[in-house]
């Protein structure tokens, strides 16, 4: 057997997929203010969309209010209005070069846009994780094609992979579930 087919490459990409989901939901507040919060934030600046915290610092001064100090004054609008529209419910206020983002009480409706929100997190790392699949079955199929597994081999990896998929799947599916409970518990 030729191992060119290494399976833990794959694993840790669709481990990357749902690290990436845990630090999103560490943003999702449910009860502090979290600078986490404010992660899936992106700027229009400099011609490209950027992360907020490459434009800015993030810090929690008070349990309900998020501090934005903007390095570049002249970022502080476009900032505030992707703070606004990034659909996280929240109403920042500019003050110079700080913006100020007080935090909403989480009403039974704000949890619900919450849940929504994680919702589409959690989504969002689903397909991150079958494209990996679909990039390991494409890799797969070019193997067997060039002769260097054979169709036998395909299947097994082929097997191996939808296994590593579900597994990662129902990692997200249970860390969603958990998140939505944290997130509606009052």
């Amino acid at each position: 057997m030729t191992n060119t087919f290494d399976i833990k490459e794959f694993h840790r990409r669709m481990d990357g997929a749902i690290q990436t989901l845990k630090k999103e939901f560490s943003g999702l507040r449910t009860g502090r203010a979290s600078p986490n919060l404010l992660d899936p934030v992106q700027v229009d600046a400099y011609g490209s969309k950027m992360p907020l915290s490459q434009v800015a610092t993030v810090s929690a001064p008070e349990p309900r209010l998020l501090s934005v100090q903007v390095w570049d004054i002249g970022m502080a609008k476009l900032v505030e209005k992707a703070i606004r529209e990034s659909g996280l419910g929240l109403n920042p206020a500019a003050e110079g070069a700080i913006i100020r983002v007080p935090l909403p009480d989480l009403s039974q409706e704000r949890r619900l846009e919450m849940v929504k929100v994680a919702g589409k997190y959690a989504e969002s790392a689903r397909i991150a994780v079958r494209n990996v699949r679909r990039d390991g079955m494409d890799t797969l199929k070019k193997l067997e094609k060039d002769g260097k597994i054979s169709q036998d081999e395909q299947k097994r990896f082929e097997k191996d992979l939808q296994a590593e998929t579900d597994t990662f799947v129902k990692q997200i599916d249970t860390d969603l579930a958990s998140k939505e409970k944290e997130i509606k518990t009052v």
